[in-house]
């Protein structure tokens, strides 16, 4: 048996050994949390975003235009450019005529390009007009260098900008790295001829501060190393690559590299915000019976509305009916006699022709249906008419564009839409910031001449079929 003394000296022996080694562990320890507690706080400044939100004022946009194209395409300016909101600047070939003159507030004010003669002589480019446009990027973060500028965006005269968009894109980046935004043309070929790894500057085009800066002071260094290339849009991928950084495409810069009627390809809008639109003049008026600035205008009242939702399709059914109805918000309805899957009507109708006189297969960089005269593919097409926002909702009225003079689809039971006149589009007033998911619609009809569709979000395992 141990004696007590024995087990108050294997007490007091235990009692001391422990403290010593939870100081000898501390000992070691320590040092060595504060150094990595040194190393967290420095990677947490390093990759910390901006205090504050991005917001309109932190960016700058430069739209090149020249005096031939100005008078024609200020239109397209005016109806997204926000005055006292926007910052940037339109650049002009040559000074302003007095015919220009007074200069308008609703638009950017004019600067005119740098004249690049003495570089050009010694240089000799292919095409000196290159040279201007790209050149331009350094003139617009020369105007607008300031301590608050996040992002430059850059655009051509016919470029329409969906700037709550944009903001909201940038607001996930970090301005102090190197990006480089925009997207690719619809055309199979002309991103052949150019480059599949370019954005195409007429659909837009965004450069983070920090590869703005990068970009002008390598401006005159960029321009003689390419002085041979044919496109400025070439030509600013090269000397953004040369700084080592590649394009971020985006699906919602539209370079629209398509002629004739888009109203197809507007009406199956990618599941992802629209940025821009570019190649006005090339399309149609993407509203019957108006002429192309007038249809700009028109669009972008329901874009003023809600720009998350505009032009983005929804889908959803009239079982009684077996009809399907496509939502492009803001822009137009399609009804289809007869029940079809969301896989199908998203394919844009091929209502528009290529880029390219003389195309070859495959035209676009993105698969299409063809116009039909089946009376169970051809849809009973409604435009947008007007627009409505309370506290907590907007309604959007689309009228018939005009009838369908088709018989009617035998799959669907003889139910025919052709009385169908008019359709309410209701949608709640928030905005959508994760669109990573279509929203869902339920249908209901007023009557034989109306029918009201009610946005709303998906539920958790609903499916759209």
């Amino acid at each position: 048996m141990s004696s007590p003394f024995f087990k108050v000296f294997t007490r007091k022996t235990y009692c001391k050994a422990l403290i010593a080694s939870i100081l000898i562990i501390s000992l070691i320890l320590i040092p060595i949390i504060i150094s990595n507690t040194q190393d967290l706080q420095y990677i947490s400044i390093r990759r910390s975003p901006p205090s504050s939100q991005t917001n309109l004022n932190h960016m700058a946009f430069g739209i090149v235009s020249s005096l031939r194209t100005w008078p024609n395409r200020k239109g397209y300016v005016k109806s997204w450019w926000r005055p006292n909101q926007t910052r940037g600047h339109i650049f002009l070939d040559q000074p302003p005529t007095p015919d220009l003159l007074p200069w308008p507030t609703t638009v950017p004010p004019y600067r005119t390009s740098d004249d690049l003669s003495g570089l050009t002589q010694r240089t000799k480019p292919k095409f000196e007009d290159v040279w201007r446009l790209v050149h331009t990027i350094l003139e617009l973060f020369r105007e607008e260098d300031e301590d608050n500028l996040r992002w430059i965006v850059m655009g051509d005269d016919d470029s329409v900008f969906f700037v709550e968009n944009i903001v909201d894109l940038l607001r996930e980046y970090d301005h102090r790295k190197y990006y480089y935004f925009g997207g690719n043309s619809e055309s199979v070929i002309s991103n052949y001829w150019y480059s599949f790894q370019q954005a195409f500057g007429g659909g837009g085009f965004v450069l983070s501060y920090g590869l703005a800066k990068a970009l002008a002071k390598d401006m005159e260094g960029c321009l003689v190393r390419h002085a041979q290339d044919i496109g400025a849009d070439l030509m600013t991928m090269r000397c953004i690559a040369d700084i080592g950084v590649n394009l971020t495409p985006h699906k919602g810069f539209h370079q629209m590299d398509l002629r004739g009627d888009s109203s197809g390809y507007l009406s199956a809008h990618p599941n992802i915000p629209v940025m821009t639109l570019h190649h006005i003049d090339a399309v149609n008026p993407i509203f019957p019976s108006m002429d192309r600035a007038e249809s700009i205008r028109k669009l972008m009242k329901a874009a003023n509305a809600d720009q998350s939702r505009v032009l983005q399709q929804t889908i959803c059914y009239d079982r009684q009916a077996n009809w399907s109805f496509s939502v492009s918000w803001g822009y137009a309805v399609h009804i289809y006699e007869r029940i079809m899957p969301r896989s199908h009507l998203q394919k844009p109708i091929e209502t528009f022709t290529p880029w390219e006189r003389d195309p070859k297969i495959p035209f676009y960089m993105f698969n299409t249906r063809p116009l039909s005269k089946d009376p169970c593919e051809a849809p009973h097409i409604f435009f947008l008419e007007s627009v409505r926002s309370s506290s907590d909702k907007i309604s959007i009225n689309y009228l018939r564009a005009q009838k369908r003079d088709l018989p009617t689809c035998s799959y669907s039971g003889n139910h025919s839409a052709d009385t169908v006149l008019n359709i309410h589009v209701f949608s709640s007033t928030k905005k959508r910031l994760q669109i990573d998911r279509s929203e869902c619609c339920d249908v209901t009809r007023v009557d034989d001449a109306k029918m009201e569709v009610q946005l709303r979000e998906c539920g958790v395992d609903e499916i759209i079929a």
